[in-house]
């Protein structure tokens, strides 16, 4: 797959991330790119849009990261779901990478770590 024809869900309560996050996706070439400010957001809009990849938060208002990997999974086991995670949430990476996480991101995340997982993803 070209990595222009990826659709790609960001998932994160701030609004900065996801600019920074788009911005990235954009200059990588990717157009198809939506938003989502919490778990529950991310599995609605997963189910409408059906993306390629998700780039999920893990520590979320309504609903966890954790929780909506989880759903996603449930309903979609192919879901390639990356998590991101500030160094005080990374014990939560354990748990979502049993429940099936494609792979996660370290907070801050920087352009060079999701340009390497758009690889992994295309290739």
């Amino acid at each position: 797959m070209n990595i222009s024809e990826l659709k790609v869900l960001i998932c994160d309560d701030s609004i900065l991330v996801r600019k920074k996050m788009t911005d990235v996706l954009k200059k990588a070439g990717i157009t198809e790119i939506y938003e989502a400010k919490d778990g529950v957001q991310a599995v609605d809009t997963y189910k409408e849009k059906n993306p390629d990849i998700v780039f999920m938060d893990i520590v979320m208002p309504v609903k966890t990261g954790l929780d909506a990997l989880i759903e996603i999974k449930g309903f979609d086991n192919d879901a390639k779901v990356v998590m991101a995670s500030t160094i005080g949430t990374q014990s939560h990476l354990v748990s979502a990478i049993k429940a099936g996480a494609y792979d996660f991101l370290q907070k801050p995340v920087k352009e060079d770590d999701i340009n390497k997982i758009l690889a992994k993803l295309t290739n």
